[in-house]
């Protein structure tokens, strides 16, 4: 049987989905494709998005993008954790830092050890080279500290999303890559089996694929909109569904780490750019009213608002089919989860990764798009449980949101992982999980999820040896962190914007 390959692929919406999956393809298939981004200078984009995960650097290296020009080109600062202020209880404050924690020794991971060293162990982020260079506002890029075990500083950024979208744009237009202004106003199927034949733009004209790729936002115009693929609401578990975001003056110190800052209905975005500090405020509109939210929002910023709050109403979730027939969704038209973690940038990449290696011909066989679908399934919901996990562990319950929050349902997935970890102080990574052990590990110990034991190897190690064994991590951390530049130093040594970036 012939294999008829596919030809034309049409990307319908720009922004970080739409030129993000463009320049990927472009990258990995050459001249094996034509590529055709239809977007809309009209339509705006969400782009509320400023903080990223280090997974990013792997897309950035894959397409040969220079790190440093890319951060003066977004305005963009280094991100070394996520700070998580008042999410416990009023006052309590915590880290989820980037790279490992402490260091495995023998058949055991680090938890054990730290916590048979009890009161004498120091706080689990004394472990922590990410946490320690945060809390310090320091930064370097190094691989190892010195000659030791304990790997180096795992990084991500901040960036002004839509500059970067542009970064990506002009990439992929340098390969290959076409771009149409327009609006899609109709999505043509074909008679004998649905698949997506054309999308008709305003202007008249009539374009055609193989292969369509829905970048469109909350929209979804090809995946919902025309192949009606239904989508799963998680608002049982993740009750926030309305955003305002404002941009504001930046402020010294430029920390090195974004914060989240909990609210009487939701929680506040703070993320040090260069040239402005990205601010917004995700809540429940159940409990709460725009107006409110919005006073909440302005008066809590560090500087001068640089403009109006925009709107965004969203629901959290994902698409029940992610990939059906021959059009598959990236981005905000695959499902929206918000953005405590910083991960909406990372779904992207990842939905454009699995598209890679799962790519067809214009056979579309069903077992490519089911296995796509069961994968991009898997992950949205290993990452909607560690977003549930910082909501459901709370003891607040000064406010109705807050005591609808700690009531709130497990997914069952969540519960097996909470009832581990509290049981024997273990933590199993699923599969591919985003989010390996030592994020779980943090963010349990920080929303106050202590286990009851620890492993009863532990138990065989000298008390002198482990005390031993825990100073020499905190030194070496100590010392590392104490070469390093300050963050803003070091921005201005290795990528900093022009000043009217």
């Amino acid at each position: 049987m012939a294999v008829l390959p596919v030809k034309r692929v049409v990307i319908v919406g720009g922004g970080t989905a739409g030129w993000m999956t463009a320049a990927v393809l472009s990258c990995a298939m050459g001249e094996r494709l034509e590529i055709r981004v239809v977007e809309s200078e009209s339509i705006g984009i969400v782009g509320v998005g400023e903080a990223t995960i280090p997974q990013i650097r792997h897309v950035n290296r894959f397409l040969g993008i220079d790190e440093d020009a890319m951060l003066r080109a977004t305005g963009g600062t280094f991100k070394l954790a996520i700070q998580f202020n008042d999410w416990l209880r009023i006052g309590h404050s915590y880290l989820h830092a980037f790279g490992d924690v402490g260091l495995p020794l023998g058949l055991l991971p680090f938890q054990h050890y730290w916590l048979r060293g009890g009161t004498g162990a120091a706080d689990l982020w004394s472990y922590s080279l990410n946490a320690a260079a945060a809390g310090e506002g320091r930064m370097a890029r190094i691989e190892q500290v010195g000659r030791s075990p304990i790997s180096g500083i795992k990084y991500a950024f901040h960036l002004d999303a839509a500059l970067y979208g542009q970064v990506l744009r002009a990439y992929a237009e340098k390969h290959r890559v076409r771009r149409t202004e327009g609006t899609v106003v109709d999505v043509g199927l074909r008679g004998e089996d649905g698949y997506i034949e054309a999308v008709r733009l305003e202007s008249g004209e009539r374009i055609e694929g193989d292969l369509f790729i829905d970048c469109s936002g909350f929209r979804a115009l090809l995946i919902e909109g025309a192949l009606r693929c239904g989508f799963d609401d998680w608002r049982d578990w993740l009750p926030c569904d309305r955003a305002l975001a404002v941009p504001s003056e930046p402020v010294a110190p430029m920390r090195p780490y974004t914060q989240a800052n909990a609210r009487p209905a939701g929680w506040q975005w703070r993320i040090p750019l260069q040239h402005r500090t990205g601010n917004g405020h995700v809540y429940s509109s159940e409990f709460m009213s725009e107006d409110e939210a919005t006073a909440i929002l302005l008066r809590s910023l560090d500087g001068r608002a640089l403009g109006d709050p925009r709107r965004i109403a969203f629901n959290a979730g994902a698409r029940q089919k992610f990939w059906s027939r021959n059009c598959v969704a990236i981005g905000l038209a695959a499902g929206f989860l918000e953005p405590l973690e910083s991960t909406a940038i990372h779904l992207i990449q990842s939905g454009v990764n699995r598209l890679l290696t799962l790519f067809p011909d214009r056979g579309f066989d069903p077992a490519l798009s089911e296995e796509y679908n069961r994968k991009t399934r898997e992950e949205y919901e290993q990452v909607r449980d560690f977003l549930v996990l910082h909501y459901r562990t709370t003891e607040r319950r000064d406010t109705p949101f807050w005591r609808r929050c700690g009531a709130l349902p497990a997914p069952a997935s969540l519960q097996r992982k909470l009832d581990l970890f509290r049981s024997s102080g273990q933590i199993f990574r699923e599969g591919e999980e985003l989010f390996a052990e030592p994020s779980w590990l943090q963010v349990m110990i920080g929303q106050g999820v202590l286990p009851g034991r620890h492993h009863p190897i532990a138990d065989e190690l000298p008390r002198e040896k482990l005390d031993e064994f825990l100073g020499t991590i905190r030194a070496l951390i100590r010392g590392a962190v104490e070469r390093m530049d300050g963050h803003e130093r070091f921005i201005a040594q290795h990528c900093a914007a022009a000043p009217n970036a």
